[in-house]
C-alpha cells in the first residue's frame, strides 16, 4: 500500500519539476513512510511513496518494463501477481524484481488496457507510455483504493489523495455546494464527482486514458452484475444449495490465502460478527500463517461488541489486542480523521477505526484483513431487511400486521424507531409510493440523512435546489438494472454510494493509511461478488435471516453464538462526543460559532445554533439530529482545513 502522485503537462520549468513532485509526494508521507521514488522526463512526472510490504529489498517505484518504455506507479497490491508473473515469463518476459508492481507494466505491454482485466487486487495505477506519449490511470472494481484528478493550467494532474493536488498549487480548494448535498445525503459523494470544485475521483472499475493529442477518454471495464429477474439464479437451477455453500466455502479459502500474500505479519480486525469472525477462522484454519487479532472496544455499553470479540478469541486461541474507545478520545481524534477523509462525514465511527489501526501499527503489523464487504455481497444490512418487509406492506398499505414485521429489526439499538409500533410504521412508512423505483430500499435513509440539507443556508441550498437525490442515483443505474431482482438492486444501489462513497474511503482506506497500515477485505474479491450475484436472492436473504448462504459455508468453524448472530452495524457515539458536562471542545465551540458559520457561508446560523445547543444539551438522540449535528462540523473542519488552509486544531 502506498502513495502516488504526478502530472503530465509542463507545470513549471524542468528543473523545478521535481521539487514539485517531492511537495506533493511529502504530503502522503503516511501513505508510504518507506521510502520516495520519482520518474521526471519532459512532460510527465511520477512520484511515489511506498509502505514495503511485498519485496523489501528491490520492490521500489516507479517501475519500468526491460527498454524503459512503460513505467508504472501503483498503490495497492496485486494478489494474483504469482501466477502472472510465471505466465509472463513463460511468454518470454524477463523481470528485474520480486515486486508485484512489476507484472503491470508487462501486462500492459502485452494486452494493453485490458491489462487491469487481468488483476485480481486493489489497486489505483497509473502508466506512462513512453512511446505513444500516453497516460492510463485505472482503479479496482470496488474502489478499495483512491485515484483522484483535476485539470489546471493546461496540465493534468493526479494523486492518492486530495492534498497532493492542492500542495501542488493546482488551484484553490473550493467547496462545491451541489457536491456538499451529495455527502450530507448519500454519506459520501458519488464518482467522480468530490466535495471540491474540479476535482474528480477515477469511479471504481474505471480507466482514464489521456492521448498524445490531449484527448481523455473514460470508460468502465467492470461492474457490479446481477442475472436478469427472469432467469435469477439460472446457473443454480435444479442444483442442490449445498453445492453452492461448498463452492463458497472453497472460493472464500482461496480468497483468504491469497491476501495472506506479504512478506510482512498479516493481522486481522474481529468485530465480533460473522464476517470478521469468519475470515479470522479460515485464516487460522487454512494456512500456516499465524493471525494476530485487533478489536475496538467501546466504554459505552450501548456500542460495545467486546464479550462476543473474546468469545471468538477464546475459540481460536489467537494473540488479540482489544483498544478500548471513548467519547472523549473521539472528540479529540474527530479534526484528524477529517484532514485524512478530506470529505464531511455524518458518523463519527471512523474515528475509532483510526486509532485501531494506530495500535496495530505500534504492535509492528502494516496489514490487516477486515471483513468489509460480506454485508453488500451478500445482503446483510438492515435495510436489505427492512426494503423486503416495506416491499411486502406496500403491496397492502392498509394492511394492520404486514408492518408489524419491522419490529423484528433493529433491536440492538437504545432508541430504536421500532420500539414504537407507531412510530415505526411512520418511518418506516416514508417513500412507499416509491415501491416500482429502483432506489426504494434507500429513501428511508436517505430521508434521514437529508435532513441535514434543511441546516444549509439560503446561498447553498438555492445553489443544490436542483438536486434531487432518488434522480441523481437513478440516472446512473445501469439499463440493466430493471431486469435485477428487488434485493440485486438494493446491492447494487449500496454498493455504489455507501460501500465506494463512505465505507471504502471514510472508513477504509483513509483511516488505516492514516497509520500506514494496509486493509485487505477478502469479500471483495472480484471472484467472491461475481459468485454470489449469480445466487438466487433467497439464498442470501432468507426470510429476515440475512447472509443465509454465508453463514452456512462458515458455520463449522464457528462458535453457534456467532454463527448465529445476527447483524449489528459498527458504530459510535456521535453528537457526545464533542462535549463535556455540557460544554463544547475549544474547536467545536469555535467552528460552531456564529461567526464562523457565517463566514463559511454554507449553513445557516441560526438553525445551526439551535442543533448545537440541543447537543449541548444532550438532547440530540435520534439519527437525523446526531448526522446533521457531524455533518456540519466535519464540513466546517473541511473548509478550515483545506479551504482556508488553517492546521489541526
Amino acid at each position: 500500500m502506498c502513495g502516488l502522485a504526478g502530472f503530465l503537462g509542463e507545470p513549471v520549468p524542468g528543473g523545478e519539476q521535481g521539487a514539485l513532485l517531492e511537495r506533493m509526494i511529502t504530503r502522503l508521507q503516511h501513505r508510504g513512510p518507506d521510502g520516495y521514488g520519482f520518474h521526471v522526463e519532459p512532460g510527465v512526472g511520477l512520484a511515489h511513496a511506498r509502505l514495503s510490504i511485498i519485496d523489501l529489498a528491490t520492490g521500489e517505484q516507479p517501475i519500468r518494463n526491460a527498454d524503459g518504455s512503460t513505467w508504472t506507479v501503483f498503490n495497492g497490491e496485486i494478489f494474483n501477481y504469482v501466477e502472472l508473473r510465471a505466465t509472463l515469463e513463460a511468454q518470454g518476459h524477463r523481470f528485474y524484481t520480486q515486486s508485484d508492481t512489476e507484472v503491470i507494466v508487462h501486462l500492459y505491454d502485452r494486452y494493453g488496457d485490458a491489462f487491469v482485466e487481468h488483476l485480481n487486487g486493489q489497486f489505483a495505477i497509473v502508466v506512462w507510455d513512453r512511446r505513444r506519449r500516453r497516460l492510463v490511470l485505472a482503479r479496482d472494481r470496488v474502489g478499495i483504493r483512491p485515484l483522484f484528478y483535476r485539470r489546471s493550467g493546461g496540465t493534468f494532474w493526479f494523486a492518492s489523495e486530495m492534498k497532493a493536488l492542492f500542495a501542488a498549487g493546482t488551484g484553490q480548494a473550493t467547496l462545491a455546494p451541489a457536491a456538499l448535498a451529495q455527502a450530507l445525503t448519500f454519506w459520501g459523494t458519488l464518482d467522480p464527482d468530490t466535495v471540491f470544485e474540479d476535482v474528480h475521483s477515477l469511479p471504481p472499475g474505471h480507466l482514464l486514458t489521456i492521448e498524445s493529442d490531449g484527448r481523455e477518454h473514460l470508460r468502465p471495464w467492470w461492474d457490479w452484475d446481477f442475472d436478469a429477474a427472469t432467469g435469477a439464479g439460472a446457473r443454480w437451477r435444479g442444483r442442490n444449495r449445498d453445492q453452492a455453500v461448498a463452492e463458497l466455502r472453497e472460493l472464500l479459502v482461496d480468497a483468504v490465502r491469497l491476501q495472506l500474500r506479504a512478506d510482512v505479519p498479516v493481522g486481522a480486525y474481529l468485530s465480533g460478527g460473522l464476517d470478521s469472525s469468519g475470515l479470522v477462522a479460515l485464516a487460522r484454519r487454512f494456512s500456516d500463517a499465524p493471525v494476530r487479532t485487533f478489536s475496538v472496544a467501546f466504554a459505552d455499553a450501548e456500542f460495545d461488541e467486546r464479550a462476543h470479540q473474546q468469545a471468538m478469541v477464546a475459540h481460536l486461541g489467537c494473540a488479540h489486542t482489544t483498544l478500548e474507545v471513548d467519547r472523549a478520545a473521539i472528540g479529540a481524534a474527530f479534526p484528524r480523521l477529517i484532514w485524512h477523509t478530506e470529505t464531511p462525514v455524518l458518523r463519527t465511527a471512523a474515528v475509532p477505526l483510526m486509532l485501531l489501526s494506530a495500535a496495530v501499527r505500534a504492535a509492528g503489523y502494516k496489514v490487516v484483513l477486515t471483513g468489509e464487504g460480506a454485508d453488500e455481497v451478500f445482503g446483510g444490512y438492515d435495510l436489505f431487511k427492512e426494503a423486503k418487509v416495506r416491499r411486502f406492506w406496500a403491496r397492502q398499505r392498509d394492511s394492520r400486521w404486514r408492518p408489524r414485521l419491522l419490529e423484528r429489526l433493529y433491536g440492538y439499538l437504545a432508541n430504536s424507531p421500532v420500539r414504537s409500533p407507531a412510530f415505526a410504521q411512520a418511518f418506516f412508512g416514508q417513500g412507499l409510493e416509491h415501491l416500482h423505483r429502483p432506489v426504494f430500499a434507500h429513501v428511508p435513509r436517505w430521508t434521514t440523512s437529508a435532513r441535514a440539507l434543511a441546516f444549509l443556508s439560503p446561498q447553498a441550498r438555492a445553489a443544490c435546489a436542483d438536486f434531487d437525490p432518488l434522480a441523481f442515483v437513478e440516472a446512473r443505474l445501469p439499463v440493466r438494472a430493471g431486469t435485477w431482482s428487488p434485493l440485486a438492486r438494493d446491492q447494487y444501489v449500496e454498493a455504489h454510494t455507501l460501500l465506494s462513497g463512505y465505507l471504502l474511503w471514510s472508513q477504509g482506506d483513509r483511516v488505516a493509511m492514516a497509520n500506514s497500515v494496509e486493509g485487505r477485505v477478502p469479500y471483495l474479491d472480484h471472484r467472491v461478488i461475481e459468485f454470489a450475484n449469480a445466487l438466487p436472492a433467497h439464498w442470501k436473504l432468507r426470510g429476515l435471516t440475512e447472509k443465509d448462504i454465508l453463514r452456512r459455508a462458515l458455520a463449522d468453524l464457528l462458535p453457534p453464538d456467532i454463527a448465529a448472530r445476527p447483524k449489528q452495524p459498527y458504530r459510535a457515539p456521535d453528537a457526545a462526543s464533542f462535549f463535556v458536562d455540557g460544554e463544547p471542545l475549544d474547536y467545536v465551540a469555535d467552528l460552531m460559532s456564529t461567526d464562523r458559520l457565517r463566514a463559511t457561508g454554507l449553513f445557516d446560523p441560526v438553525p445551526a445554533g439551535r442543533l448545537f445547543d440541543k447537543a449541548r444539551a444532550g438532547r440530540v438522540a435520534g439519527f437525523a439530529d446526531n448526522q446533521a449535528f457531524v455533518g456540519i462540523l466535519s464540513t466546517q473542519l473541511v473548509d478550515h482545513l483545506f479551504v482556508r488552509g488553517g492546521g489541526l486544531p
